[in-house]
């Protein structure tokens, strides 16, 4: 099958065996349908954290149109999306001003680089806009094209910084076990998960990891949530001692983690880690790929949680998803000594590429105009934490709701009370996973959690829907496994 006709084909939606005949028939081919297009992906195209063998046996799910919290695929089936593509799309899709920016752009100055001695209007004007929207201490940026590049860019800059301070013994890094910082080599490094480290012979020297803050799954009986929460924080204290204040550069960390299941620290844990990082001079950085541009209710998730950092990553929300972009915020105390002690070696073809600036500022003019983070902070926010909760109350196999804002995770536990999970969480969530991607509603699981995080502009009757299909999800669940 030639891609010429996949290109026609594209035109179609919501369904393509239908909508697209008429399209087809102009250039005298036969129209795709979904097995077509399954075919054609399973023949050519490699999917990220995929299982192909199995993928391919049962073949993609389509996606051929979106609008407002809304997807559509090949067969004509509307999906409510429960985690804003991969938790991004904050603005909801189909947003004619974004479209329009990037139109714009690309006639006009669709690329230049940033490099010698250059720059651009729509850079400056992002530049500028995030100085406004980011805690007051950050008025420096660097931009790239992902979350993973932003994480492999602070590493950049932190050991930079400690050049400039005359202390380039400080080279560790400690993140925390469980987290995810991208996939790049040094991002996946920098996180904790396991599976990706199996995959991983090469990695990036001196990262080390500590203990999550997982109250749920990993607290004694006897600890309170704030008594745990400090001792998972002194972690970080111990591999500081251990390894010497003189050669730890920096602490990395989610303020609450995203893959790794929506987890929230208990309240005593972030301060806790900021006071140790003060007191032993080590960087703290806040990657707020996930967490930043209003996914709790504040527009970044570490004013949520209380803390100061160093340095913030950015990707995701800055364009709503809509072009690829990425960047890193400097506290004044860290841009200050890189900018007056010579060149920065480092860059990117795409940083602060002129399309996605545009992008990026025709996005956050209209999370800001718009009153978008406000709404979830005063409104949608607080109605989508109380209908989950309510939803679940007394739920024979789910152990907690943990979330703020918009950002949730619903905890699978075989004994809910006793905090008892499952042996084979992993194996429960991916059925429930599968109940919801029937039922027409995309709800991601991560080891034994199932994870919600909605568009931004969800409204009050959108998020009843998704918590109706939620609660008939982890229902089938429960009488799959004899426990209804």
């Amino acid at each position: 099958m030639r891609h010429d006709q996949v290109n026609q084909d594209l035109e179609a939606s919501p369904s393509v065996a239908a909508s697209g005949a008429e399209s087809a028939s102009r250039a005298g081919a036969r129209p795709l349908n979904t097995a077509d297009y399954r075919a054609l992906d399973a023949a050519h195209h490699l999917h990220p954290f995929s299982d192909m063998a199995a993928l391919n046996r049962v073949g993609s799910r389509i996606i051929v149109k979106a609008e407002g919290v809304y997807l559509w695929d090949s067969d004509g089936n509307r999906i409510i999306d429960g985690m804003a593509g991969l938790w991004c799309v904050n603005a909801g899709y189909g947003r004619r001003e974004l479209a329009d920016a990037a139109y714009r752009q690309l006639l006009q100055l669709p690329y230049y680089n940033t490099f010698f001695k250059t720059t651009h209007p729509p850079v400056i004007a992002l530049s500028a806009l995030l100085s406004e929207l980011t805690p007051a201490p950050f008025n420096h940026f660097f931009y790239c094209s992902s979350g993973s590049e932003g994480n492999d860019t602070a590493l950049r800059i932190v050991y930079r910084y400690w050049a400039t301070q005359g202390k380039p013994s400080k080279k560790y890094v400690i993140s925390r076990k469980n987290s995810y910082h991208g996939s790049t080599i040094a991002g996946a490094t920098l996180g904790g998960m396991s599976y990706m480290h199996e995959q991983m012979p090469s990695k990036v020297e001196h990262i080390v990891h500590i203990d999550q803050p997982y109250y749920f799954g990993e607290a004694p009986a006897s600890l309170s949530p704030e008594a745990f929460g400090l001792e998972r924080a002194r972690q970080l204290e111990a591999k500081i001692l251990e390894l010497g204040p003189e050669n730890v550069a920096a602490f990395i960390g989610e303020p609450f983690q995203g893959a790794g299941g929506v987890i929230f620290p208990p309240s005593s844990y972030w301060p806790e880690i900021e006071r140790i990082c003060r007191r032993y001079d080590v960087l703290l950085i806040a990657d707020e790929v996930i967490g930043g541009f209003g996914r709790t209710g504040e527009w970044f998730a570490h004013r949520h949680f209380g803390f100061e950092p160093d340095l913030l990553t950015l990707a995701k929300g800055l364009t709503s998803g809509y072009v690829p972009m990425g960047a890193v915020a400097l506290h004044d105390r860290i841009a200050a000594p890189i900018i007056e002690n010579g060149e920065f070696n480092h860059g990117l073809t795409y940083s602060g590429h002129p399309v996605a600036a545009a992008v990026a500022v025709a996005n956050l003019e209209l999370l800001r105009d718009e009153g978008i983070v406000e709404r979830v902070e005063h409104d949608t926010g607080p109605y989508f934490q109380a209908s989950l909760r309510q939803a679940f109350d007394r739920h024979p196999i789910v152990g907690e709701v943990a979330g703020a804002g918009l950002v949730a995770a619903v905890q699978l536990a075989q004994e809910p009370r006793t905090r008892k999970r499952f042996a084979n969480g992993s194996e429960v969530a991916a059925v429930c996973r599968d109940f919801c991607f029937n039922g027409n509603l995309i709800m991601r699981a991560s080891g034994d959690r199932m994870l919600l995080s909605p568009p931004l502009v969800v409204t009050h009757a959108e998020i009843d829907e998704i918590v109706e299909k939620a609660k008939r999800a982890v229902d089938a669940t429960a009488q799959q496994f004899g426990l209804a």
